[in-house]
This record gives C-alpha cells, structure tokens and sequence, in this order.
C-alpha cells in the first residue's frame, strides 16, 4: 500500500511542475503536510487511527483562516490585513482528525460571482478542459479535487458555491443546512445563507468531512432503500432554458431511480420562487449583507483594486435603506416556512444543478452580457436551498460529454438522510 508521505510527494511534484502558471492553489503547505503524512503513516505502522480522515490529503479555500496569516479570501485588499491568530474552526477539527492540509485553494474575490474568475490570482482551468470556467466560487476546491491534487477540498455555499464547482468539474459537492458547521474563522459573505460544505470525489468522503466539521462523530451512511422514496421534481422556472444533453442526462437519471423503486412526480414550487424574487427585488439578501462586511471600503474606496463584478452589486445594496433588509428577512422567514409546508409531500427534489456545462474562459470573459446570462443560469437553480435554508447535494451525472450535476434537495436539518440517500443514488447511476 502507498504511503501517505508518497502520495503527498507525487502531487507536490505535479504542482511544483506547473509552479509558474499555478492558480487553482494560492498557498501550500508543503512542510506542515509532510510531518501531518508522517504522523499519519507511522500511526498506520502502529495499527493506530484517528478515524476515517486519518492521512486524507485535505485542500481549503481561501477564505479559512490559517493561524499566523492574512486571509486573503481571494482579494488583494486582505493581503495586509492582520494574521489571523488561530486557526478556523473547521480547520481545527479537520487537522484533529487527521487531514493532511495542502494549501489553501483559490476562489473568486469575497466569494461573490458563480463564475469562477479571479483578476488578481488568475482563473483556474477546469478539470475536464483547462480552456472551461471552473465555476465559482470555490473554483480551485472544485478542479483540485477533479484533477486529483487534493482527496477532499472544503468550499463555502452561499448561493450554490460548493455545487456549481463540483457540477462543472464532475465530482460530488454538499452544502449541509446553514449552521450545522460553525463558521468561526471563516471570511463571512451571508451570515443568513453562508455554509460550509465538502467537495470530494464520493458521497462517502463528504459525509466524512461534513460530519467531522459539524463535530460529530463520522460514521458509515447507513443504505437507505430507493424503493418507495418520494421525489419531487420542480418543473418550471427551473428547468427553462436547459441545454439538451443536461436535460436528457437527467431524465436517464429519474428513470434510472424509477426502475429502482422510486416513485417521481411533479411537484411546482414556482409561486414560492416567484415570491423570494419579489422579496429581495432591492437588493439580494448575499449582496445586502455582504455590502456589510465591506461597507468601509465600499464608502472610502478600496486600496487595492476589486473586481467591478464584485464592486458593482455590493455599491449598490450598499443604499438599500435598513427597513428594506429587516422586511426582507422577515419575509424570507415565511418563505421559508411555506416551502417546509410544500416538502412534506415528498422525501426530497431532484434537478439539474445547473441548466448548462462549462461555457468557455474566452467567451464570457469577451461578452459581458454572456457572462452576466451565464451566472444567473448557473445561480438559479442552486441558490434555491440556500433561499429556502434546506441541504442539497451535486452529484456527477453520467452519459454526458462534460461534466454536468444532479442535485438532489432535502429538508431543512435532514442532512445525514440526503446523504445517505445520495450515496444509493451514486451507487446506482455507477451500476
């Protein structure tokens, strides 16, 4: 069996090889993870293990923070900003369960746009094809695990940030209910929709990761017959627009589930869609809060330059007055409730992740009303479970040229079950 120490030096040298052009990574950490892979090897001699993360090689995003170093959450601005004095939560619990942390993967600037560009620390290539987005904002979490550097990258999900990445990079993304993991020491965007979830290239290792982050004890997911699960499928708004070999990826993949016993129908949840649009018509509830986190320099001027596609929204909910964010709020609580009223008819939704695979670098970086039609189309669909506060999973779906996703929705605070339902859905589009 290889050694953790060997694997870990096989992808160090794979990214010292590409040093000069590197941009999925911002950081590494090549001499802390070379004694966290001894550690973790001379346990494995002893017959020793921390459990099921012990020696898995671990990437985070860049807006963890790593005791001793700015968090620079993709922005020059943060470059200079105070070392952070201890290290994130999350990482915390990662690191004492085993995890080898490489390095810290790059993202789109304050994890603000789905498309996965960064002006300042370059565009990762996607996993499939280095010339296609890689989705954002966890864009390096998404193509590290896709290209094999990292075993498991950790994201953040504030509108389908963790999902969009995986679906375009063909891997498996989860975004737990808001609040399961803590995020003390994670650079805040929502504090309302922000949640941190694992990329990874099973079911299995994102349950681990997600369990070991939420601070529970990691166990096997127990199988969960598909027979008799109700699905509900969100025809509508949501399906608009859908590119002919997702959709038909798809509904291979319903039937599949339908010759397994499951039972799917039709299920419109588009007056409760509607209604959320209507509510945060001034300003989304991410950029009014957001606007927030940067309202100093968003009022005196940055001293380093921000990329306008982040600048332009945060401006701008920057004057929405406080009444309309307390009102927003207040119906979004509401939404909320009407849509845990509508789920009880079913065991979860199922739907494309997104209506569409990667579009090129090139293209939207030359058509400004491409790029702007290409995030909303990647956003719709996503940043559904993050309106409605419930868990969703991105899993590959097979039969396609490029990487496109299933997501698959659960209930508010159901997290274990989508998961474990997750896992015999994988099993079964693999069979």
């Amino acid at each position: 069996m290889q050694s953790i120490r060997d694997r870990l030096e096989n992808i160090l040298s794979r990214l010292a090889n590409r040093a000069a052009d590197e941009k999925v990574y911002t950081k590494l950490y090549a001499a802390a993870a070379r004694v966290a892979a001894d550690a973790s090897d001379d346990r494995r001699k002893a017959g020793v293990s921390l459990g099921p993360l012990d020696g898995r090689i671990v990437s985070i995003k860049d807006l963890f923070d790593v005791a001793g170093e700015p968090t620079t959450a993709g922005s020059l601005i943060r470059a200079g900003a105070a070392p952070a004095a201890r290290d994130a939560v999350i990482v915390q619990r990662l690191r004492q369960a085993g995890a080898v942390i490489l390095g810290k993967t790059n993202m789109t600037e304050f994890a603000f746009t789905a498309i996965g560009d960064n002006l300042h620390y370059g565009t990762p290539g996607n996993a499939a094809d280095a010339g296609l987005i890689p989705g954002g904002s966890s864009s390096g979490a998404g193509v590290a695990v896709g290209e094999g550097t990292s075993d498991i990258s950790i994201g953040s999900d504030t509108g389908g940030s963790v999902r969009i990445p995986a679906s375009l990079n063909g891997v498996v993304g989860f975004k737990p209910t808001a609040r399961r993991v803590p995020l003390a020491g994670a650079f805040p965007l929502s504090m309302t929709l922000d949640s941190i979830g694992p990329l990874a290239r099973s079911v299995a290792d994102c349950a681990i990761a997600d369990a070991i982050m939420a601070g529970e004890e990691p166990a096997a997911l127990r199988p969960v017959p598909l027979a008799g699960l109700r699905i509900g499928i969100p025809r509508g708004v949501l399906f608009g627009e859908t590119q002919g070999e997702v959709t038909g990826a798809f509904e291979v993949c319903i039937d599949r589930m339908g010759q397994a016993g499951a039972r799917a129908h039709d299920l419109s949840i588009d007056d409760l869609i509607a209604e959320m649009r209507a509510a945060t018509k001034r300003g989304t509830i991410a950029s009014m809060e957001g606007a927030e986190v940067h309202a100093d320099w968003l009022a005196n001027g940055a001293s380093m330059p921000v990329d306008p596609h982040v600048t332009g929204p945060l401006s701008r909910a920057l004057t929405v007055p406080a009444s309309t964010y307390i009102r927003t709020i207040r119906r979004r609580g509401e939404l909320v409730a009407a849509m845990a009223e509508r789920l009880e008819a079913v065991d979860l939704l199922a739907l494309p992740t997104g209506p569409m695979v990667a579009p090129s670098v090139a293209a939207v970086a030359g058509d400004e009303a491409l790029r702007d039609r290409t995030e909303g189309l990647l956003l719709r669909n996503t940043q559904v479970a993050n309106q409605f506060d419930l868990c969703a999973i991105s899993l590959p779906m097979p039969g396609t040229k490029l990487p496109t996703g299933l997501m698959l929705v659960g209930k508010h605070g159901d997290d274990r079950r989508l998961l474990s339902i997750a896992a015999a859905v994988e099993a079964l589009l693999a069979g």
